[in-house]
Formats: structure tokens, C-alpha cells, sequence
């Protein structure tokens, strides 16, 4: 009477069977470990690194309170009277 129940002993003990028995073997892992960090939060580099690594000093040949030349100043906001603005020709 065999002792395999599907396949003889001499298939079970050959070369190609040990092979593709570690494969499915690490695919299994693999697989395994794909659906637990499927199940796991989404992790964000930046909770863990922050990336607002500036510099202690402004690098421009500028400087930090002045802007740059030939760039027109926003203008100015009109000054508020308290008055309702109407259109021409409605009372």
C-alpha cells in the first residue's frame, strides 16, 4: 500500500517537488504579507520626517523684507466711507 495519498514517494522526494514547494511556500508569505498591510493604516512619511527643512537665514540676494526690483507694489486698498456704491442713473 502507498504511503502518498495523491502522489508516490518518488515524486514527492524529487528535486522539481522540493523547488516548487519552496516557491508556493514564499509566494504564501508573500501573499500573507500584502493582505495584513492592506489591513494596516496607510503610513505618511511625513508624520515621521518632517519636510519643512528651511534654512535658518533667507538665501536671497534680495533679502527677507525687501522685494525684488521692477516688480510692481500691490496697490492699495480704496478707502472706506460707509457709503452704499449705486450705479449711474439709479437713485
Amino acid at each position: 500500500m502507498p504511503t502518498g495519498i495523491l502522489l508516490p514517494d518518488s515524486a514527492l522526494a524529487s528535486p522539481f517537488f522540493a523547488i516548487f514547494s519552496a516557491f508556493v511556500g514564499i509566494n504564501t508569505v508573500i501573499y500573507v504579507a500584502l493582505a495584513v498591510a492592506k489591513i494596516l493604516p496607510k503610513i505618511y512619511l511625513t508624520d515621521w520626517v518632517s519636510g519643512r527643512n528651511r534654512r535658518s537665514t533667507a538665501r536671497s540676494i534680495y533679502g527677507v523684507d525687501h522685494p525684488p526690483p521692477l516688480l510692481p507694489t500691490p496697490p492699495s486698498p480704496p478707502p472706506t466711507t460707509g457709503a452704499v456704491p449705486t450705479l449711474p442713473g439709479i437713485r
